[in-house]
Order: structure tokens, then C-alpha cells, then sequence
């Protein structure tokens, strides 16, 4: 699988403007990649007081056009997330199209960002995502995810080898990014893809650095802090040599653990 990391700038509440820069990165990543990832909340970054307003539903303007992105192309789309509207709730949506605009995939944050406050904006799902994708057992996390390693392992417990997670996570604490990237995939031995935004909000500046990384914690791939497309590939023998050479799997005490 090829995947393209679309590390876009995003700029919050220009949604009309996040939006056109986005589907332009989509197109141009199609040319060289199978599988295209976007960032958290690229439609409107950070302005979660104006969310109510930005929201998409699942049949609106914004999924019919990348659903003819995904088709014309032949291209996977990791859709990012985007507030989507369901009922009377907004959540912070991670959604999938497959290369024939289908949507096989909708994963709900599951864990909301109190220190931002994002539970005044977003109702937190209340199930993981779990899908197949071409050949790949998949799942989905977004951003404050990473900080869970529950929810990771429960992925990989059932089957994932890959799981994608867009975010906007600022410079400010980088180092925490890269480690927990590294972190999630070593500790199950899967591919990890984060993908997040350049730019800034309130004079803040997210981090950038989109990190493809292996099941033994090689990066392989790996942004700057401009806006750009990575690519990188994946390789799913080398998750199945990991969890044979390494089979920690087999030796874990559940019995032992305590809220688990």
C-alpha cells in the first residue's frame, strides 16, 4: 500500500479555503499513492466555537465530491476527520472512502480534549472503528488518541495492522508526538500513520512531522513542519514477522491488569 500523508495547512474557520486547499492536496496525491491521509479537523481547524455551523453530514457536498475524488483516481481517502452532524450531536468524524466512493468506514473521537474543552463542542463516540481496506485489517484514531494505549491495543487484539490517525497537535509538546507515534506501533506491532497539519492557531504552531512508522519503530517515512504530501510504503509481511519474532501478544496478563 502507497500512502500519501497530506500535511496541509489548515486555518482556522476559513472553511471555504481549508476546504478548496484540501480536495487540490487530494487530487495531487492521487497521482503517486493508493491510500490518502488528511489531518484532524481540516475543513475547520481549531475555531470550535463556529463547529455547530462547519458541520458536514454523511450525504452532503463535502462526501459526494471526495466520494468522485476516490472513484475518478482509484484512490483510498482517509477523509482526516470533520465535525459531522448525526441526530442532534456534532462529533469529530474520521471517515473512509474506498477507491469506489464508497464510505466503508466512520470512526467518532472517542476521547475528547478537556484541556481544549472539545466536549463543550463535540458527544464523544462510544465504539472503535475496525474496517478492511484493499488487503489491510484497519483502524482509526484521532489525535488525543495516541495518549490511550488501550484503545490501540484493543486494535491490534483484534486484527489491525495498520491505524491511521489524523490530529492537530501543536509544537508545543513534539517530542510527546513522535514518541507515542513509535510507541503505539512497537507495542503492536503494526504500521502507525499520523498525520497532521502545519500552521498555527492563536499564534501557537502545530508541529507538523507526519510520521509513517513500521512495527519495529522504523520511520519511515516522515514530514517537515512546512506543508507538503509525504508518501511512504507499507509492507504487510513485516507485521507478521513482527508479532512471530516478538510474540508478546501470547504473553500478556489480562488477569492482572486492572481497568482493562
Amino acid at each position: 500500500m502507497k500512502i500519501a500523508m497530506v500535511q496541509m495547512k489548515v486555518t482556522a474557520g476559513d472553511v471555504a479555503g481549508n476546504k478548496e486547499r484540501g480536495l487540490t492536496l487530494i487530487n495531487e496525491a492521487a497521482l503517486n499513492a493508493d491510500t490518502i491521509v488528511l489531518p484532524e479537523i481540516w475543513t475547520i481547524g481549531y475555531a470550535l466555537k463556529s463547529v455547530a455551523e462547519a458541520a458536514e453530514t454523511m450525504d452532503g457536498q463535502l462526501l459526494t465530491t471526495l466520494a468522485g475524488i476516490a472513484t475518478n483516481q482509484k484512490a483510498n481517502i482517509i477523509a482526516g476527520s470533520i465535525p459531522v452532524k448525526s441526530n442532534d450531536n456534532i462529533y469529530n468524524c474520521a471517515i473512509v472512502l474506498d477507491r469506489y466512493g464508497n464510505v466503508v468506514a466512520s470512526y467518532q473521537k472517542v476521547h475528547l480534549f478537556s484541556m481544549y474543552g472539545e466536549e463543550r463542542f463535540f458527544a464523544a463516540g462510544n465504539k472503535l472503528c475496525q474496517f478492511v481496506l484493499d488487503e489491510a485489517t484497519v483502524g482509526l484514531g484521532i489525535c488525543y488518541d495516541l495518549r490511550f494505549p488501550e484503545l490501540f491495543r484493543s486494535l491490534a487484539l483484534g486484527g489491525s495492522q495498520i491505524v491511521f490517525v489524523p490530529a492537530e497537535w501543536p509544537a508545543a509538546r513534539g517530542s510527546h508526538w513522535r514518541t507515542l507515534v513509535q510507541a503505539r506501533a512497537i507495542e503492536n506491532h503494526m504500521y502507525v500513520c499520523a498525520v497532521n497539519c502545519v500552521g498555527e492557531h492563536k499564534g501557537s504552531p502545530f508541529y507538523g512531522h507526519s510520521l509513517l512508522v513500521s512495527p519495529d519503530g522504523e520511520v519511515v517515512a516522515e514530514g517537515g513542519e512546512s506543508e507538503a504530501i509525504i508518501y511512504g510504503d507499507v509492507d504487510l509481511q513485516k507485521v507478521a514477522e513482527s508479532r512471530q519474532v516478538m510474540p508478546s501478544f501470547n504473553d500478556r496478563r489480562p488477569d492482572l491488569y486492572v481497568g482493562v
